[in-house]
């Protein structure tokens, strides 16, 4: 290794070993995600307890005071004596957390809290396929290689119409991914359409290991990373490993098309890479304290034109990184609009092994905008179509390759 560059690899080690140890001491509790399933609670309690460390939870955490505009204390006697089951706890914490109005505030089962662990130690039980919605159609648009799904002869554009017998047509697309996803080694069955033929496909689900980084290098020595998910506790260094690899490229593309976030710590630590001073990111906790995230140590490693991908799914980790990246004049955005996720999640372990993801923070961008609801406007704006989709023209990353082309030449 060149002095350079090891020189450089050290100090992105220290980067990251700075990010996390600054970031969990001063606003780990603004973390969506917890990042170990040894925070699971094993402790085991009645019904009626699971629901009312449920209310405690939200009153000292949630993020609006006023709770939707209601007085909290109204629901803590609300089921006194009649939760006799862990369904019927379930109902009463779901029931509870409607009231609050907020998609992203929800109670998780045992099962889902499993999940959701799983999703941060980057491995699923399921198939392997990335799924879309498309005029109201989950559609397969990548088969990860190696997978069960690629096995069976799944191919990007199948359209699934029914899961195990149920119709999936018009259903929210993490309600599919739940149906597909299942306990290792046990069977799914697909009924895909695939241009005018119909197919029946019989799967085994194994345990997939999730990779968030993608790296190639396009035409005129440009670098091209896809981060896939900010959700995995590696992502991070994945995404340093796959810079590594195009680091001699004149210019960098980085696609975060579909990518709906995850781990706050993730996208803090990749923009650092690019921000060698200033501000990354504002948390907004409960009390209306604000926290910045300022990059840490006087030193950008990647410093080239770089063009960032984005759409309609680059959602809260992404739009934090895109926000960044932005704001700090070190990228331009081509695609359209980000999602418009500014709220921050906890997710904190209850009883029974179950679980809150519970909103207790928002961000601000560096330059101080709430882009929740709202999103991000990119600087170029590029509609991909369907049938552009179908036919394999990318003509977002098309118009990212034609301007850093010209960024590389100034």
């Amino acid at each position: 290794m060149k002095k350079r560059e090891l020189i450089i690899f050290i100090l992105t080690a220290i980067i990251v070993y700075v990010l996390y140890q600054y970031i969990s001491t001063t606003v780990v509790m603004n973390s969506p995600i917890l990042q170990s399933n040894d925070l699971i609670n094993n402790k085991k309690v009645t019904p009626q307890e699971l629901y009312e460390e449920s209310w405690e939870t939200v009153k000292k955490s949630y993020l609006d005071s006023s709770y939707n505009s209601q007085d909290w204390k109204r629901w803590k006697n609300r089921y006194k004596g009649r939760l006799k089951t862990d369904e019927d706890a379930r109902i009463a914490i779901e029931t509870m957390l409607a009231s609050l109005d907020d998609s992203y505030t929800r109670f998780l089962s045992k099962k889902e809290y499993t999940e959701q662990s799983n999703s941060i130690d980057a491995h699923i039980t399921g198939i392997g396929v990335n799924i879309m919605t498309q005029s109201g159609k989950p559609v397969i648009y990548s088969v990860i290689e190696g997978t069960p799904a690629e096995k069976a002869g799944l191919k990007a554009n199948d359209i699934i119409m029914y899961v195990d017998g149920k119709s999936v047509n018009g259903m929210d697309i993490s309600k599919v991914a739940e149906l597909v996803r299942g306990p290792e080694n046990t069977m799914v069955t697909l009924k895909i359409k695939r241009g005018r033929r119909v197919l029946i496909k019989k799967i085994i689900r194994k345990k997939i290991e999730i990779k968030s980084v993608e790296t190639s290098i396009k035409s005129n020595n440009i670098g091209y990373i896809k981060i896939k998910s900010f959700i995995g506790s590696n992502t991070a260094t994945e995404v340093i490993t796959g810079l590594k690899k195009i680091k001699d490229t004149q210019g960098l593309i980085i696609d975060l098309r579909g990518n709906t976030g995850g781990l706050l710590t993730n996208a803090v630590i990749v923009a650092n890479l690019f921000i060698n001073n200033g501000k990354i990111v504002s948390i907004v906790s409960k009390n209306g304290k604000k926290n910045d995230i300022n990059a840490q140590i006087n030193i950008a490693v990647i410093n080239k034109p770089t063009v960032v991908l984005v759409d309609g799914a680059s959602a809260s980790a992404s739009e934090i990184l895109s926000g960044a990246l932005k704001d700090n004049k070190k990228a331009v955005l081509v695609g359209t609009k980000t999602f418009g996720k500014g709220l921050v999640q906890q997710i904190v372990p209850l009883p029974n092994e179950t679980g809150i993801n519970i909103t207790i923070a928002k961000y601000l961008t560096p330059n101080g905008e709430d882009i929740n609801k709202k999103g991000i406007e990119p600087d170029y704006k590029v509609d991909y179509s369907l049938k552009d989709f179908r036919s394999r023209n990318d003509v977002q990353l098309k118009k990212a390759e034609e301007i850093i082309q010209k960024m590389c030449k100034k």
